[in-house]
């Protein structure tokens, strides 16, 4: 039998529980749970924000060691290109421009949701169901919980390169839409990699400990796309476009701003679908997050 805390948890007829996310009160109610979700994650964000900030030395040590360490990568591929004019037939400004996208569109998502990949231990140790009985909104708890500022980091050091890259790129004739584009990639694949996120948490309600399965998807698909499509496999590229559809954040709209043919010969208006991927991948991963929510069995501790 559920037992309600302060409007958080409800019992149904039936004996079954409900979580205060799961409430369906049509749709001024969806809107309402929408608000309240932001102003929960807006509040406990920014108390992690002034908890950060009472030590100010060590976020901005910390914050330039994230850009360091971020940055090796791309100087990794600086290093490759002393020895080689092109990588995959890319010059440097090409792959620094994938690179940026794919760095900032990560970075965003890591700075927003990045906290979810720490569902898996909630659930293991049953301290989930002291966010449970709050009354707000379990994702946004769960996404805001230990904000760190620190992974802006990783976003400057992404627009730093992207900055070369928009510099660099000679042979690019830019139209309205092509520089239209570039925000919109930027939006849309940190919306998508945020949908990874929380679908990778969603996945934990059942594995209980694939903190590094969906660090394979988010670390991973970030480092992968990095780089051009050309340089692997056929099969993984048909992967992350029709399945896990990771090559909406920067792939696809990239190598049409570019001009660059995708390996997979699609047509050119797939590279205006971002937007629409990545509002498809939020619903399945809000979806997916409800669904482990409702499966959830407290450890009884």
């Amino acid at each position: 039998m559920g037992v309600g805390v302060a409007g958080a948890v409800k019992t149904g007829a039936r004996g079954g529980r409900w979580t205060r996310d799961d409430w369906d009160d049509g749709p001024l109610g969806r809107w309402e749970r929408v608000f309240d979700g932001v102003r929960t994650y807006r509040m406990i964000a920014a108390m992690w924000i002034r908890s950060t900030m009472a030590y100010r030395a060590s976020f901005v040590m910390t914050t330039l060691g994230n850009f360091a360490a971020t940055g090796l990568d791309f100087l990794a591929i600086v290093l490759m290109f002393s020895q080689i004019d092109r990588l995959g037939g890319y010059s440097l400004p090409e792959i620094a421009f994938l690179y940026g996208l794919s760095a900032i569109a990560f970075g965003t998502a890591d700075l927003v949701v990045g906290s979810m990949d720490r569902l898996g231990r909630r659930v293991r140790d049953g301290t989930l169901d002291t966010l449970l009985v709050r009354p707000a909104p379990v994702l946004a708890q769960v996404a805001a919980d230990r904000f760190a500022l620190r992974r802006l980091g990783r976003i400057t050091q992404g627009l730093m390169v992207l900055g070369y890259a928009l510099l660099a790129l000679d042979d690019v004739h830019w139209t309205v839409l092509k520089v239209l584009l570039v925000p919109v990639m930027v939006l849309s694949g940190g919306a998508i990699f945020c949908a990874v996120f929380v679908g990778g948490a969603a996945f934990q309600f059942v594995a209980r400990d694939a903190s590094e399965v969906q660090n394979a998807f988010t670390y991973g698909g970030a480092t992968l796309l990095q780089y051009p499509p050309g340089l692997f496999a056929q099969d993984l590229v048909r992967g992350v476009t029709f399945v896990f559809p990771l090559a909406f954040v920067n792939w696809l709209p990239a190598l049409y701003v570019l001009g660059r043919p995708y390996p997979l010969d699609l047509p050119e208006w797939v590279a205006f679908l971002p937007p629409l991927v990545a509002a498809g991948c939020c619903a399945l991963a809000g979806l997916a997050w409800r669904a482990g929510l409702r499966s959830y069995r407290s450890t009884g501790s």
